[in-house]
């Protein structure tokens, strides 16, 4: 659709004008807002199923709270392209998750209508807690609100936000419950089911829809069921209400695509001091039929058809390094009965789905709970078994303890497969899986490993299952390099071995990971030229090869690392102070991530942007 086709979506650059829409006008807004972020992620792709569901939430919201004053706290951004949109970021929203362009996720830097960055989950009430406590000891009046959805509520993280909020029965906060019995995957364990029976209560929701009717018209109604609603809602449903055993008064569940309700709601609701949650239902995808349908993949389903619903998938090419992982657990659990697989509810995400398929008592999806993942993991291991924990390398951040204490310190065999090792793209700043070399290379009795391919990869997996102690292996998002690995026989790699990839005598080139592919070709180039380059493969962050390392001391006056992660604590430092410490005079230059903070794009423009692309490191191999 042109501009010119949309009636109501082009006068509306911020909140204040959409205030002035008339109740009807806003519904008609909401079925544009839904149309443009479908045609925008058509061509531009992002995580679309999430944002579709939130869309009447995001405008009611808008329209009943003075936003920016009023602070909105959305918690993961999959939910937030209508609330950018609304926020003046309509026409900025084309070139969302481009290089220079928009987040595809809350950045306080980008708008004041962000109000707290939100990229990973579970964060959103602590922080609105926070702002709340902020306003009362400042005294100010502003309202808080935190939305979270998507499975977040899963995480500890929001429960020790809701302990700590319900001890203050003077805060004043609004907890929005959207609740689409999703995260990427299908929502699990008991709070789903919870949820679930609260949704579909017979009797609760008659007492509901009775008590808002009444409330719509009588606000002294209104404090008097307040005072009264532990007690009455324990009698409608013959069990206590969680929310409200933290002392958080519970409203819902309402209809979060009924516009109506939801605004009488939410205008009702600010007015009445102290925590409280709100129980909104929505749909995923909600108003793109195939996306309601498919939740899982249009979760984030790259480019498509806006008016087929057809998906424009790459034909050919490498497999993605996920379903490596995933097929090769499958094989591992085959071959072992002690191996399982564990997921904090990315089960599709990292391909786990696979063995979750095949077989799922051997599989376990523990929500959107890191912590408890790799804590799970190592219980597991000390009952017998083998896990492999697969969690994104970035939200691994958020287990750092239960890797050094719960697995680390006890040696037990828990194998921790970190994808989106390394720049993950799009994704940007909250994504990126930059640390872990660095972070966990401090960790005694973890070996740490990264793939230069698909065949790497697999026998990294087989060689953790064998070594009976703790193991990780990082590796990146997408598509690998055209190794074959499929039916290949398992080799045992010896921790702490690397390999020889070229012979030379002029630069040692050492790299780590699947950035060994791109240094790999531009020391093909340098060769070319007359440079002749030794190109070592160290397959392992941690222990590192000693005997290959004083190879490259005693051959060579000039060595380049590269890696794909961050420089301060990372392999290319670890590689200079042994260097050092055993009394070799070479001069070391690492390519990798500086100390900075890097935004989104595709990986190649962040490569290159840092400085380790196949052109950076020809030229660093040139002496450039």
């Amino acid at each position: 659709m042109s501009s010119e086709e949309y009636k109501l979506l082009y006068k509306v650059d911020s909140p204040r004008e959409l205030k002035r829409l008339a109740p009807d006008e806003l519904r008609a807004y909401c079925d544009e807002l839904r149309r443009y972020i479908i045609e925008e992620c058509s061509v531009n792709p992002g995580h679309l199923a999430s944002s579709l569901g939130a869309v009447e939430l995001a405008a009611a919201l808008h329209y009943v709270y003075d936003t920016p004053e009023d602070r909105i706290v959305w918690d993961v951004g999959h939910q937030t392209y209508a609330h950018k949109i609304i926020t003046g970021r309509r026409e900025a929203f084309r070139n969302k998750r481009r290089l220079d362009g928009i987040s595809g996720f809350p950045r306080m830097a980008e708008s004041e209508y962000d109000a707290f960055g939100g990229g990973h989950a579970s964060v959103s009430i602590s922080a609105a807690f926070g702002m709340a406590e902020a306003a009362a000891l400042r005294g100010e009046k502003y309202k808080v609100v935190a939305v979270i959805g998507d499975g977040s509520m899963t995480g500890g993280l929001a429960f020790e936000g809701l302990n700590n909020a319900g001890a203050d029965k003077s805060t004043d906060l609004l907890v929005i419950l959207n609740d689409n019995n999703m995260a990427i995957d299908q929502a699990t364990g008991a709070l789903k089911n919870y949820l679930l029976k609260i949704s579909t209560s017979r009797h609760y929701n008659r007492f509901k829809q009775r008590l808002w009717g009444v409330l719509s018209h009588t606000p002294r109604l209104l404090r008097l069921c307040q005072k009264m609603g532990n007690a009455v809602k324990q009698g409608v449903l013959n069990n206590s209400n969680l929310f409200e055993s933290l002392n958080f008064r519970y409203f819902g569940p309402v209809d979060g695509h009924n516009l109506p309700e939801l605004v009488r709601t939410l205008r009702s609701l600010r007015g009445i001091p102290g925590p409280k949650l709100l129980h909104v239902m929505t749909v995923k995808g909600k108003g793109f039929l195939p996306a309601e349908h498919d939740k899982p993949v249009w979760h984030a389903p790259g480019r498509f058809n806006p008016e087929t619903g057809e998906r424009i998938v790459s034909q050919g090419g490498a497999a993605r390094y996920q379903d490596v992982f995933g097929q090769t657990l499958l094989d591992l659990a085959r071959m072992d009965s002690r191996v399982v697989g564990v997921t904090p509810a990315m089960p599709s995400g990292c391909s786990m789905n696979i063995l979750m398929q095949a077989m799922p008592d051997r599989c376990f999806d523990v929500g959107i709970a890191e912590g408890h993942a790799v804590t799970f993991s190592a219980g597991l291991a000390a009952g017998g078994l083998v896990p492999f924990c697969n969690i994104y390398s970035s939200f691994m951040q958020r287990a750092y303890d239960n890797v050094i204490h719960d697995v680390a310190i006890q040696n037990l065999p828990v194998v921790m497969c970190l994808d989106r090792g390394g720049l993950v793209g799009e994704d940007g700043v909250t994504h990126h899986g930059l640390f872990d070399m660095a972070a966990f290379g401090a960790v005694p009795s973890l070996t740490i490993a990264a793939p230069m391919d698909e065949r790497e990869l697999r026998n990294m997996m087989y060689s953790a299952l064998l070594s009976g102690s703790p193991y990780m292996i990082r590796y990146p998002r997408g598509n690998g390099a055209g190794a074959s690995w499929q039916n290949e026989p398992f080799e045992a790699l010896p921790a702490g071995r690397g390999r020889r990839m070229r012979e030379g005598r002029d630069v040692a080139l050492l790299t780590i990971g699947t950035v060994g592919n791109a240094a790999a070709r531009a020391a093909e180039r340098a060769a070319a030229e007359g440079v002749s380059v030794a190109h070592y493969d160290l397959r392992f962050a941690k222990p590192l090869d000693e005997e290959l390392l004083a190879e490259v001391g005693r051959s060579f006056r000039r060595a380049i690392t590269v890696e794909d992660g961050s420089l301060r604590g990372g392999v290319g430092e670890a590689v200079t102070a042994w260097f050092n410490s055993h009394g070799f005079g070479l001069s070391v230059r690492s390519l990798g991530v500086g100390d900075r903070w890097i935004e989104h794009g595709t990986p190649a423009q962040l490569h290159a942007l840092c400085g380790y692309d196949e052109e950076s490191i020809y030229r660093a191999l040139k002496g450039e």
